[in-house]
């Protein structure tokens, strides 16, 4: 039988300082450019979200649509997310997920840097809020 081997990985955390900063380039790119595309001012539109929003949830930083039902109740519907690529030692990565209709996540783009996932996020139908 093979023997098992182990090794020691140093593993970079992200310190609250930099999920700070994170935080706030999201909020700034969702105000900037999600809000206006895609909050119509209709807020009793069922197919339209009625906020945007981002909250870190580990090392994870989720993107999520808030919706009205059609009996009234509020529901959140996550979109994207950015998982943190913790192995990354160089500077701070992220794994880009797509929020699948089945409520899995799958990973779209792997080790981007915070600019090139919102871009991203910008271009790609898939990593936007549903209509």
């Amino acid at each position: 039988m093979a023997k098992l081997e182990t090794r020691r990985v140093w593993v970079k955390e992200l310190s609250s300082g930099e999920k700070l900063a994170i935080a706030a380039d999201c909020e700034r790119f969702i105000a900037d450019v999600l809000k206006p595309r895609f909050i119509h001012g209709r807020p009793n539109r069922l197919d339209h979200p009625l906020d945007i929003f981002g909250k870190w949830r580990g090392s994870k930083y989720g993107f999520s649509a808030r919706y009205r039902s059609d009996d009234g109740e509020e529901f959140n519907a996550p979109f994207a997310r950015l998982d943190h690529v913790e192995e990354h030692l160089a500077e701070t990565r992220f794994d880009l997920m797509w929020h699948r209709h089945t409520g899995a996540w799958w990973r779209l783009h792997a080790t981007v840097a915070l600019d090139e996932a919102l871009r991203l996020i910008s271009a790609d139908s898939r990593l936007q809020p549903p209509l």
